[in-house]
């Protein structure tokens, strides 16, 4: 056994879920207090940051700066404009970044951390709103905030009262609905959540189809009044091939689907006479079919709730200008769960 090992406190594993229970109830329970007590002030902190025309520089010190730069990163990514200004470092140059357009957000638990009532008054000099997250409105910081969002007497939820814990989990419930509710007073929408977050597998989500899409020349599209056999015989296509024809009537428009599913029913039930009637007799009309514009995320969700394999994409006179496929989700989101492998049904 090491020597840190014979070192560590007799605490059972009991006790530890025990313990560690207690903790997230002890802030839990904080937060339901907060959102109890939230008043008047939230709403002009909303409005205050939804008319800002500069942007919001949060300001905290240790553990609440952390949570003041998670808070920053949040308003960026719902469409107000944030930067993270350390307030140690704002005395020494960094306030040449106020500008008397802009809104200090700060953060402190007591309400009397030096290094942030150091900066108020530069802030108010050049003309700024203080907003600020703090205990209570009895305070230094609250004093000189012209609006105070309290997160109440909170109790640590360490064994000893010390380790900022529920309190950084208040103040950072706090920010996440400032922030939120600030983006819905400003109309923001899941296309311009896109914008900010085109990387990873949360930007594929939110790529618009045509960016996902099999584009309409790599697709097998025939007329509906045409056989099966001589759609099977003219619907071959180089490159990826798709598990889904699809046809259309005189005008383009999209009228069915005829997928491989299909073919291999027609096949098992021995029905080998249809082959030489009109495709239309034997698809699936009125397939379900998506836009171009629609969000790649939704088409991920048709296909797992409705348990299908193809979903024709289609333009506003529904003509068919693309296709998704159950293995284009694969390639695009290799590490999320997908739907399985079913196909439109008549």
């Amino acid at each position: 056994m090491s020597t840190s090992a014979k070192q560590l406190i007799p605490f059972s594993q009991f006790e530890q879920l025990r313990a560690g229970r207690e903790i997230i109830r002890t802030e839990a329970e904080a937060l339901l207090s907060m959102a109890r007590e939230l008043d008047a002030s939230f709403l002009h902190a909303v409005d205050s940051i939804s008319r800002c025309s500069g942007s919001v520089i949060v300001c905290g010190m240790g553990k609440a700066g952390l949570i003041g730069k998670k808070i920053t990163a949040t308003l960026s990514s719902t469409g107000t404009r944030a930067h993270f200004l350390h307030p140690a470092e704002a005395v020494h140059g960094d306030l040449g970044c106020l500008h008397p357009d802009d809104i200090l957000l700060t953060l402190s638990n007591s309400g009397e951390t030096e290094e942030i009532l150091n900066v108020i008054p530069v802030a108010k000099r050049l003309g700024l709103s203080v907003i600020s997250i703090t205990a209570t409105n009895q305070n230094s910081l609250a004093e000189q905030s012209d609006i105070v969002l309290p997160i109440g007497r909170t109790r640590e939820a360490c064994r000893w009262g010390l380790a900022p814990s529920t309190s950084t989990t208040a103040m950072l419930a706090l920010g996440d609905a400032l922030a939120l509710v600030v983006s819905e007073c400003k109309g923001f929408q899941p296309h311009n959540f896109a914008q900010f977050h085109p990387g990873g597998s949360l930007g594929q989500k939110l790529k618009p189809v045509v960016e996902v899409m099999r584009p309409r020349d790599q697709l097998r599209i025939a007329s509906d009044r045409e056989t099966v056999r001589q759609v099977i015989s003219r619907s071959a296509r180089p490159g990826r091939r798709t598990g889904a024809m699809l046809l259309v009537n005189e005008e383009e428009a999209l009228t069915g689907i005829f997928t491989d599913s299909d073919l291999a029913r027609l096949l098992e039930s021995r029905q080998d006479e249809l082959f030489d009637d009109p495709i239309a007799s034997v698809m699936t009309r009125h397939p379900l079919t998506v836009s171009a514009t629609a969000l790649f995320s939704e088409v991920v969700d048709l296909l797992a709730t409705r348990k299908i394999s193809e979903i024709p994409v289609v333009d506003n006179h529904g003509a068919p200008v693309g296709l998704i496929d159950i293995t284009d989700v694969i390639a695009w989101l290799p590490n999320e769960q997908t739907p399985g492998p079913h196909t439109q049904e008549n």
